[in-house]
């Protein structure tokens, strides 16, 4: 089997593992605990009838949200409003699902995909120097360091450094994704687009304004220091060790010891051929770790007010926020499948022993 025949199979398997996704994420909300009707509805007697007359109001709510339909028939909805991205309105102020993940998604790939790029970057790096020197002290102090760093509470970490750099120091504002003062007319305009009807065709201009979209980009990586900060120093350990790991093992193989008896610099046995060598589980690991860019980072999110998808799914959670979840959850399990198909692809890549069949 060519790669065109690898490639439509996991196009298959792919197809069934979003069926299989969408049902589980059915079943999850269908087993979890607690009525979210009654979150939103007066207990009786205080604002609210008792009696039959509670009971209907009730019954209301669910033929509203859809509730009160048997079970097949909801799936079969959710089935196709999943497929179709048709994924309704927000219990809570009953906005449109859709439109409001589309507003908090390039906040969350702004932020966890600088963190994950970085800390993948900075771990992977340091990860083969560490195994360079195996057992000696720049070898211990890192795994130390690492392990330390991401033993430490995520959200005991982000709240040390608000309240170093952005209370006492002052350097860094304390939370969100952008100034304050940026209101109505006052946001910076980075760009303009405009049109020229005096050509026989409509011509689109792009004109860039770089006083407005310098202003632009500083104030959002301003605001954007102390949450990557946190998630670099929580996660860059992960590869750190796992690269360290798979180093060790691919140092002693016997082309490493040919090179170095050739003569080749120590940075190219390291970097060019054993680190190659040893990076299909930290192709693994980095696509995973994309997969999951949608999650958010939902405690990073929350404790530094990012208007991202983490914030997002936490107040969804606390409000029983049914229509916001399931499909964010949705579209997490279809990231996670999207990478691991191109991580697959990537193998081969990488590796040439390896064949698609």
């Amino acid at each position: 089997m060519g790669l065109k025949g690898y490639i439509a199979k996991r196009i298959t398997y792919s197809a069934v593992l979003v069926l299989f996704v969408i049902t589980l994420n059915f079943i999850i909300f269908m087993l979890m605990p607690g009525d979210p009707t009654q979150a939103f509805m007066p207990p009786p007697g205080a604002g609210a009838p008792a009696g039959q007359e509670y009971q209907e109001w009730v019954d209301k709510l669910k033929q509203l949200w859809g509730l009160a339909d048997p079970l097949h028939i909801r799936f079969a909805k959710t089935l196709k409003n999943l497929l179709t991205w048709d994924f309704g309105k927000t219990i809570i102020g009953r906005k449109v699902v859709a439109r409001e993940m589309m507003k908090k998604i390039p906040y969350t790939l702004w932020l966890i995909g600088s963190a994950t790029v970085l800390s993948a970057v900075i771990g992977i790096i340091l990860g083969v120097y560490s195994a360079a020197n195996r057992g000696g002290k720049t070898d211990t102090s890192m795994v130390l360091t690492s392990l330390f760093f991401y033993s430490v509470p995520v959200f005991w970490l982000g709240m040390i450094f608000i309240y170093a750099f952005s209370l006492q120091l002052g350097w860094l504002p304390p939370g969100g994704a952008r100034p304050s003062e940026w209101v109505g007319e006052r946001v910076p305009i980075p760009f303009t687009v405009s049109s020229d009807p005096s050509a026989l065709s409509l011509n689109l201009q792009l004109v860039i304004n770089p006083s407005e979209a310098l202003n632009f980009i500083s104030g959002y990586i301003h605001h954007a220091i102390l949450p990557v900060t946190t998630l670099v120093i929580f996660t860059y350990a992960g590869y750190l060790l796992l690269t360290r790991a798979t180093m060790l093992d691919a140092l002693t193989e016997d082309y490493v010891i040919t090179a170095r008896a050739k003569g080749v610099s120590e940075r190219t046995v390291l970097f060019k051929h054993t680190l190659k060598n040893a990076s299909l589980p930290l192709i693994t690991s980095v696509a995973l770790s994309f997969g999951f860019l949608l999650s958010g980072a939902i405690l990073t999110e929350t404790i530094y007010n990012y208007p991202g998808l983490g914030r997002w799914i936490w107040y969804a959670i606390l409000n029983r926020d049914y229509p916001v979840l399931m499909p964010t959850f949705y579209v997490i399990g279809l990231c996670v499948i999207a990478a691991n198909f191109i991580a697959d692809l990537l193998y081969g890549i990488i590796d040439p022993r390896i064949k698609y069949g």
